[in-house]
């Protein structure tokens, strides 16, 4: 482990006890005491480079006074702008920030984008009520009012995944601070079911990273060895880099828990990021605080089972960086300025990339997932429902070994970073993923496939119809 990823870890660390701490305070030691946590945090790790953060608040701060009616558009442009310019700053000769400085600006940009929607929603709701002459019951996860400078501060700055997620809404950090009854939420016995496989998931990144260290891949020798040899050293590369990330977002996960952030009832069927998705009512005692049942659903970034064993290309983006996800598919796949399915997600996997960084190996990995996806969407279509049950499965079995494939060669590109390192090294094994997908492509197409975003299974069209009916309440 790196200098950086101790401090990482010990971050999240950190993050544990603090958050035991802050559970049960008042909605102001909250607000307040969260927020100089996490900017000492933030100057502690970033030093100068802290000013970068501040900058970006200010500018989103002021678009947001000014321009409530489009503020959300205006925002993410200003922030994605602002983005290039911090990655340039060597470029221009100005002092290159920190690796911490850069992970706190990531995820500062998802929480004002998302801060300037949540603005831009209640200004249209204020105008239609206006309107209409009358007032309407508070609309599921609106804002109460307009955050001041110091409110948006506070939440930019709050310590609960400053550098490495979750990410949550500012509706859902209003929850956290106004939360009834925070005693009554369970948090030490969650915690404990969340984090019993982190150490193994630590024990076993050190392994394979030891066993397997990705600096070969960059050596000469490495392309003297035989082709199996090459293919192989993929799979051991992506498994390290997954036991790493689930290390990393169970330890940001369980700090949350901690402290109560993101403990919704189970009926409110929260979303990852997106927190609740059914009105429910806060409870009036103690005691029926007591008897409802909660999750963590809301600041959940990572499903292990679901991300190792889920089927298809397209499930397994859910179950990775699920706060993250929700983001991107609220904020930029929904907005795109495409109708087709796969020309949203390449829309969505090209923004995707520039928000990790300029490196040309994140834009060579992301691109190739819309592939994946429309290889495997117009296959699936053409042969699968053809199939008997006892053939549905085992293609299921053979399409979940080459979806891991496709993941173990896609990481390549998102660890060795450069276009040189990526491309030579996908070479040395053929291209065979994209070559693969390519004719699954066009099989799927000369078989007569449908588009995957045509195609809804019934379990789909019933959960789109209730999911109209709720929109329509």
């Amino acid at each position: 482990m790196t200098p950086e990823e101790w401090t990482y870890l010990m971050v999240l660390l950190i993050s544990i006890p603090v958050g035991f701490l802050f559970k049960k305070a008042g909605p102001g030691l909250k607000r307040w005491g969260a927020a100089a946590v996490g900017l000492g945090l933030t100057l502690f790790t970033c030093g100068p480079h802290s000013l970068h953060s501040l900058i970006t608040i200010l500018g989103t701060w002021a678009l947001i006074q000014a321009q409530p009616c489009s503020c959300h558009a205006l925002a993410l442009a200003w922030t994605f702008s602002y983005l290039l310019f911090f990655r340039a700053l060597s470029l221009l000769g100005l002092p290159t920030p920190t690796p911490f400085t850069n992970a706190v600006q990531l995820l500062l940009t998802l929480k004002l984008v998302s801060l300037a929607s949540e603005v831009q929603d209640l200004h249209l709701a204020q105008r239609k009520e206006m309107a209409s002459g009358f007032s309407k019951e508070p609309t599921l996860g609106l804002l109460p009012d307009v955050p001041s400078l110091m409110e948006t501060l506070s939440y930019s700055y709050c310590y609960v995944g400053i550098m490495t997620g979750p990410f949550f809404r500012y509706r859902t950090y209003l929850d956290w601070l106004e939360q009834p009854f925070p005693e009554a939420v369970p948090s030490l016995r969650p915690l404990l079911r969340r984090a019993w496989p982190a150490p193994l998931f630590g024990l076993l990144f050190l392994l394979s990273s030891h066993l397997f260290p990705l600096e070969a891949v960059r050596e000469d020798a490495f392309y003297a060895r035989p082709l199996p040899t090459r293919l192989f050293y993929m799979i051991p590369v992506f498994f390290a880099f997954r036991m790493r990330f689930y290390v990393a977002w169970i330890a940001a996960e369980c700090g949350c828990i901690a402290a109560g952030f993101g403990a919704y009832p189970v009926a409110a069927k929260a979303r990852a990021g997106g927190g609740p998705t059914l009105q429910c009512p806060p409870p009036s005692s103690p005691e029926i605080a007591a008897s409802l049942e909660y999750d963590y659903e809301a600041i959940r970034n990572i499903d292990c089972y679901g991300t190792d064993f889920c089927v298809r290309v397209r499930d397994g983006m859910r179950y990775w960086n699920m706060t993250v996800q929700w983001w991107l598919a609220q904020y930029i796949y929904k907005s795109a300025p495409f109708r087709s399915y796969v020309l949203r997600s390449a829309w969505t996997m090209l923004l995707s990339a520039y928000w990790h960084g300029l490196h040309p190996g994140y834009y060579l990995s992301f691109m190739t997932i819309p592939l994946c996806l429309a290889a495997e969407g117009y296959l699936e279509s053409a042969l699968r429902r053809h199939l008997s049950p006892g053939g549905q499965k085992a293609w299921d079995w053979f399409h979940w070994f080459l979806k891991m494939r496709a993941y173990d060669y896609m990481c390549m590109g998102f660890v060795l970073l450069s276009m040189g390192d990526t491309l030579r090294y996908w070479a040395s094994i053929y291209f065979w993923v994209h070559f693969l997908a390519l004719a699954c492509l066009g099989l799927g197409l000369a078989l007569g496939g449908g588009s995957p975003s045509k195609r809804k299974t019934p379990s789909q069209a019933t959960t789109s119809q209730a999911k109209e009916k709720l929109r329509e309440e």
